[in-house]
């Protein structure tokens, strides 16, 4: 039976699958690294740790999978991350990384400069610190000499796929996350490289999502073990990815991603970015297709913190327990989720997170279902926002680590008003990756028949009686951000 490899460079570790064209999985592996944060608001890491990572992976996967079945890779991780070549391939500098908050002066500057209505046009959202080409104006400002030795500029998967192939080239979802982007025309926008300071030979070349870009090296295949010319698809940004990999591949589909960041995210067949720039518009894994996305930055994230701060560390079943003898609303108190600043409904790298309406009455199951309920509530708005687009949520497809949870998904769907949907795969964007590499391998037609053909539904959570007690509690919750917005920026 023919095999594909899904290979997902994420924040914290690099992670690999082994799937069957019917889409069981045969092999996971995964290898940690670190990153850094040498100053507030930053995030770097360094490209040669996700490189030794991917190698370890796929030796693993040579020596525990029949690796001649092998017919395709696919590749995802990570977006907007800033990845800085010489001409001899070398990494100039650590990748500044899509949680990195420094490039707020540099997001102004390319605002100020072309408009926001004209790069809404162009670019479906707005320039925001996450993003890649505000990075780039960071790096030729305040590291001179980095920027003259620059001969191409990646993202990290694509960076991986470099190392793996030889070839520069990226797919249209994750490159929609650089601010360089053309969405509606799925090509590099003149208008945003000239306004960056880029030439059109530093950026990889474009494909669609299942398109093979290039084949293994021979040196890569004989050292990791795995066939010859095996070819490598374009693959797609982790949501993306993941949206493949949940089967969210349709208008009128909805999924939420629990994983360190939150997404909402919901498929559209026509590009038609939101008159505010409060969801992303970004191309979709399906060729043709774009899709709306909501981020926030500290979800699942702000789960683990709270968890590692108390000492739980990965016990969240205990967690979960003292927070579910706790009342709808946590007794009056709230958690803003801004750990990382924020991206949605509010672009603003200055905000911070907090407990509001702490009491002496208040102990940790409060303060669990607190962090769970505002993390929830912060999607809940990004759901409110692809309603005004004529988007249905009346069932949610949730993946990602915060997926496991009853609790989280009763909350959910309590706070959401909609049934919330499992689904058999549990893999996320690495999944979404071998599915892509199965289309470029010909095993399917296209994008949407391989989920068909792999992504079934399996259980469903539906509100309960405290669906009637979270609207007014949401009102609370969205009336704090704008009573602290001015204070934010003096905590910096």
């Amino acid at each position: 039976m023919p095999f594909t490899v899904g290979i997902d460079i994420g924040t914290s570790s690099t992670k690999a699958v082994v799937v069957e064209n019917t889409g069981k999985v045969v092999y996971t592996v995964s290898h940690e690294y670190d990153f850094a944060t040498p100053q507030a608001l930053w995030a770097e890491s360094d490209p040669k740790d996700w490189w030794a990572a991917t190698q370890a992976c796929l030796r693993d996967i040579a020596a525990n999978v029949d690796a001649g079945d092998i017919v395709g890779l696919g590749l995802t991780g990570q977006m907007h991350g800033l990845v800085l070549l010489d001409d001899s391939g070398n990494v100039l500098r650590p990748c500044i990384m899509w949680n990195d908050q420094r490039t707020s002066a540099e997001c102004e500057e390319l605002t100020d400069q072309l408009g926001l209505e004209k790069i809404l046009e162009v670019t479906g959202n707005p320039i925001l610190t996450g993003f890649t080409a505000p990075k780039i104006l960071w790096v030729q400002k305040h590291e001179p000499e980095v920027w003259q030795k620059v001969s191409k500029i990646l993202l990290p998967k694509d960076y991986i796929r470099y190392m793996l192939t030889g070839v520069f080239a990226t797919d249209v979802s994750d490159a929609s996350g650089t601010s360089l982007l053309d969405v509606g025309a799925r090509d590099w926008s003149s208008l945003m490289m000239e306004a960056c300071g880029v030439s059109a030979d530093m950026l990889p070349q474009v494909y669609e999502s299942p398109e093979v870009t290039s084949k293994l090296t021979n040196t890569v295949s004989e050292s990791a073990g795995l066939p010859k010319d095996l070819i490598v698809v374009a693959g797609g940004g982790d949501q993306a990815a993941g949206a493949v990999g949940s089967g969210v591949v349709l208008e009128g589909m909805v999924s939420a991603s629990l994983g360190t960041s939150g997404v909402v995210f919901a498929p559209a067949n026509t590009f038609k970015p939101e008159p505010e720039g409060r969801l992303h518009a970004f191309c979709a894994a399906v060729p043709g297709k774009w899709h709306y996305m909501g981020v926030q930055l500290s979800c699942a994230g702000s789960y683990q913190w709270f968890a590692d701060e108390l000492g739980f560390g990965s016990n969240f079943k205990e967690l979960d327990g003292e927070a579910s003898q706790v009342q709808a609303g946590s007794e009056g108190l709230f958690f803003l989720p801004y750990l990382s600043g924020e991206r949605m409904p509010h672009a603003d790298p200055y905000s911070r997170a907090g407990f509001i309406g702490l009491t002496l009455r208040h102990k940790r199951g409060h303060m669990a279902r607190a962090v769970l309920e505002g993390v929830t509530f912060g999607l809940k708005e990004g759901l409110l926002m692809m309603n005004q687009l004529g988007i249905s949520t009346d069932k949610i497809i949730v993946s990602g680590g915060g997926a496991a949870s009853p609790l989280w998904k009763q909350l959910m769907a309590d706070i959401f008003d909609s049934r919330i949907v499992n689904v058999n795969a549990t893999e996320g964007g690495a999944l979404g990756a071998a599915i892509l590499a199965m289309v470029g391998a010909g095993l399917y037609a296209d994008v949407v028949a391989a989920c068909e053909a792999t992504i079934q539904e399996t259980a469903e959570v539906t509100p309960g009686v405290d669906r009637e007690v979270y609207p007014k509690l949401l009102n609370t919750y969205s009336n704090l951000y704008p009573a602290l917005k001015s204070i934010f920026p003096n905590m910096n």
